[in-house]
């Protein structure tokens, strides 16, 4: 999830998952007796403190892209940066011809 941006068709069928497991136990049908904007607010304001896991997604790739700009991390982030712009910065980088799904995810959130 932190390398790759998931379909958010997956997402939405994770989310209802998710919610199904908290107010049943289970898969079967059941009454949700919040909705999941309810759940997903934050527990100060009487939520539950789930997430979004479109937002979670962009977060963590937003998370990878900070860290290869400032030129942290392991190998990935090195092969990445000396593939993608080598003698520039993230700011300049651009998609080339057939790259990664991994950079293609992270270019694809729209903040480089």
């Amino acid at each position: 999830m932190s390398c790759f941006r998931l379909p958010d068709t997956f997402l939405r069928d994770l989310e209802r998952v998710m919610t199904a497991l908290f107010w049943n136990g289970g898969l079967e049908d059941k009454i949700h007796w919040k909705s999941r904007a309810a759940l997903c607010r934050q527990k100060k304001v009487g939520g539950l403190g789930f997430c979004y896991l479109r937002e979670c997604n962009a977060a963590l790739l937003a998370k990878q892209a900070w860290r290869i700009s400032m030129g942290e991390g392991g190998v990935l982030h090195s092969v990445l940066r000396h593939k993608y712009f080598p003698s520039s910065n993230l700011s300049e980088a651009h998609l080339r011809s057939a790259p990664s799904f991994t950079w293609r995810s992270i270019l694809g959130l729209g903040i480089c």
